[in-house]
């Protein structure tokens, strides 16, 4: 169990880079609501964090609605994902609505023996 994160104001940072693995877990509405970035960095491509994707990217828009502000946010996903694709395709509208843009790559990196996706982040 989780203990209660003390009141205080939301922390506003440029980019947040969100957990993988079993710590995905961790972040649900209150974390959106507490840590306010311009751009949310979506990683750890593995079936932990498959199955706790679409609570993540709900718990998103649910906070991002409640922020008051029309400051804009950009979700970057660093792996393919179904869960994504459904995500983006059935929410797409109130993604516009909330000024939030899913950044997608078929840009490709290539470093010694391995090429990977990659995507610019330029502030």
């Amino acid at each position: 169990s989780r203990a209660a994160a003390p009141p205080g104001p939301p922390i506003y940072v440029d980019l947040a880079y969100l957990p993988g693995s079993w710590s995905a877990r961790t972040v649900d509405e209150e974390f959106f609501r507490r840590v306010r970035a311009l751009c949310y960095v979506v990683s750890g491509d593995d079936h932990l964090k498959e199955g706790v994707l679409r609570p993540l990217l709900d718990a998103l828009l649910t906070a991002k609605h409640q922020w008051g502000t029309d400051t804009q946010v950009t979700l970057i996903p660093t792996f393919d994902s179904l869960v994504m694709h459904e995500w983006y395709q059935e929410t797409h509208e109130r993604q516009q609505e909330l000024g939030i843009t899913v950044l997608g790559s078929n840009s490709t990196v290539a470093m010694q023996d391995e090429t990977f996706p990659a995507c610019k982040v330029e502030f």
